[in-house]
C-alpha cells in the first residue's frame, strides 16, 4: 500500500500541471489578479516538493477546481509525552533566543538609545501620506493620442519639439536633435515609454535643417497613415511594417516646411511608400514593385 505523502514528497509534472489548473480556475473566477497567476503559475513549474505546490494554492477556494492537490500528511510529533515536553521547552528557547537577537539586530540598525528594549520605530514604516503615482506614456503611437502623446513626452524631455528628423514605428520612436553642447554634432534618441538618453551621434550635414517636427496636422496625418496600405494598392491583411518619418522639406517653399513619408512593407515582399505634407496632403507615390 502507497504511503500517505508528506510536505517534503517530491513533486511529479502531474502535479504540477494540477496546480497550474488550481490556479487557472483561481483566475477564471476572480480570486488571482493577472500578475498573481502569472507569478503562481511560474512558481509551481519550479516547485520541488508537493509542500511548495500547496503553499501556492492554500489561501484559495479550490473546490469547484477541475483537479485537487493530495492531502498531506502532518510533520511528525515525539512518540512519548517526555519527549513532547522536551521538544516544547527546546522550541521555546529558540524562539526566545531569536526574540532577543531580533530585538538586538533592530535596536543596532535604528535604536538611538543605551537600550535594546528603548529605541524609536523604523521611519521606514511609518505612514507618509503619499499615493501611488501611476506612469502612462504613450505606445500605440500610429495613432491620434499616441502621436499627440509623443510630442507631449518631447516637451517634456527636451522643452520644445524642435529637431532633424523623426521616425515613429507602431511601438516606438526614433529623433535626432542637436546637440546642446556642440551645435555641429546632431544626437539620436529612442523613445520607448519615454525619451532615453542619447546613444549616439554624429556630425551635423548640409541637410540637417532644425524644424519644428510637431507642425502638423496630427488627425489629418494620422487619417492618412491608416489608409497607407490601400493608397499603396496593399492588402492590409498583408502588411508587415508601417513606419513614419518627419523630416525637413528638401526645397522649402516657406521656413519650417516638413516632409512626411509613410512606408509600409508587405508579407509579399513588396514594399512602398508615399510622402505627403504636414496639413497630410499627398506629394507623390510609390507604388510597391
Amino acid at each position: 500500500m502507497a504511503s500517505r505523502k508528506s510536505s517534503g514528497t517530491r513533486a511529479k509534472d502531474t502535479d504540477r500541471n494540477d496546480t497550474c489548473q488550481i490556479l487557472d480556475s483561481a483566475l477564471a473566477d476572480g480570486q488571482l489578479s493577472m500578475e498573481e497567476h502569472r507569478t503562481r503559475v511560474t512558481s509551481a513549474t519550479s516547485a520541488s516538493t508537493l509542500g511548495e505546490l500547496q503553499a501556492l494554492v492554500s489561501d484559495l477556494q479550490n473546490d469547484n477546481a477541475p483537479v485537487q492537490l493530495p492531502d498531506l500528511k502532518p510533520p511528525p510529533t515525539f512518540a512519548s509525552a517526555g519527549g513532547a515536553g522536551r521538544a516544547r521547552g527546546i522550541g521555546l528557547a529558540f524562539s526566545a533566543v531569536l526574540v532577543l537577537l531580533g530585538i538586538a539586530i533592530g535596536w543596532g540598525l535604528y535604536g538611538n538609545s543605551s537600550s535594546p528594549f528603548d529605541f524609536t520605530t523604523d521611519p521606514g514604516a511609518k505612514s507618509d501620506n503619499i499615493e501611488a503615482k501611476v506612469l502612462t506614456p504613450p505606445r500605440q503611437l500610429h495613432s491620434l493620442g499616441g502621436l499627440n502623446g509623443l510630442f507631449e513626452q518631447m516637451r517634456q524631455r527636451f522643452g520644445d519639439t524642435l529637431g532633424y528628423s523623426l521616425t515613429v514605428y507602431p511601438d516606438y520612436a526614433s529623433l535626432d536633435r542637436a546637440d546642446p553642447a556642440e551645435p555641429r554634432r546632431v544626437l539620436d534618441y529612442t523613445y520607448r515609454g519615454g525619451w532615453g538618453d542619447s546613444t549616439s551621434d554624429s556630425a551635423k550635414g548640409d541637410d540637417d535643417v532644425l524644424v519644428d517636427l510637431a507642425a502638423i496636422d496630427v488627425p489629418a496625418v494620422v487619417a492618412v497613415l491608416r489608409g497607407a496600405p490601400q493608397t499603396l494598392g496593399i492588402e492590409p491583411a498583408d502588411v508587415t511594417g508601417t513606419y513614419l518619418t518627419v523630416d525637413p522639406a528638401r526645397t522649402p517653399v516657406t521656413p519650417g516646411e516638413l516632409t512626411l513619408s509613410i512606408h509600409v512593407s508587405s508579407e509579399l515582399g513588396g514594399s512602398g511608400h508615399m510622402q505627403i505634407d504636414g496639413k497630410g496632403r499627398l506629394k507623390n507615390i510609390s507604388y510597391p514593385s
